[in-house]
């Protein structure tokens, strides 16, 4: 099966499908083993959080999607801002959000952030929902607006909802598990050996 990954990689790679890197003939898979393949750290390992591709997903404008299950035990899948504080993912909601009432009930949640840009990147998170409310904005939100809009249209947007709601549910998520997929070196399971 590695032969299989590293023939996609290399083919990839020697039709300049890979945007960040100009095509190259001379990768060798040697070269491959050696210079390109990070040592493997297994799907699960928390330690993926400080993969260079998930840092760059944590530190982007792409919604979370967070997945849960509703009360009558149907999933629910649902995109959302968030916050990385290098440990939980904090996400936010008004206080009257339906959501919130089956979180309270089964606080077992994923979230996945990916990209649209070959060769995707792909975040999973599975984690426990712990929920607080605030009778203010969470703090955390105001930083996510910011990061989402730009400091001026983020810091407007948190003054004209202070002006619709006083309190807030803060919505700390902090990973128990964690995968990630890049399409160079790290595929789904399907694809991996």
């Amino acid at each position: 099966m590695e032969s299989v990954v590293l023939n996609v990689y290399l083919a990839l790679d020697l039709h300049g499908l890979r945007e960040h890197n100009p095509p190259r003939k001379d990768l060798s898979r040697q070269d491959f083993k050696e210079r390109i393949m990070p040592v493997k750290v297994k799907q699960g390992d928390l330690g993926l959080l400080q993969h260079p591709a998930s840092q760059e997903l944590l530190e982007s404008k792409i919604p979370a999607r967070l997945a849960y299950v509703w009360t009558d035990g149907t999933p629910r899948v649902i995109p959302i801002w968030f916050h990385w504080n290098g440990r939980d993912l904090v996400l936010a909601s008004p206080p009257r959000a339906p959501k919130l009432k089956a979180l309270a009930k089964n606080p077992k949640v994923s979230l996945t952030i990916d990209d649209n840009v070959f060769p995707h990147k792909v975040l999973l998170i599975r984690g426990s929902a712990r929920l607080e409310t605030l009778d203010r904005i969470v703090p955390e939100y105001a930083q996510a607006a910011e990061r989402y809009f730009g400091r001026e249209q983020g810091q407007a947007w948190v003054d004209r909802l202070r002006t619709m709601i006083s309190s807030m549910v803060r919505i700390t998520v902090t990973p128990e598990w964690v995968g990630l997929l890049d399409f160079e070196t790290r595929f789904p399971s399907a694809l991996s050996s």
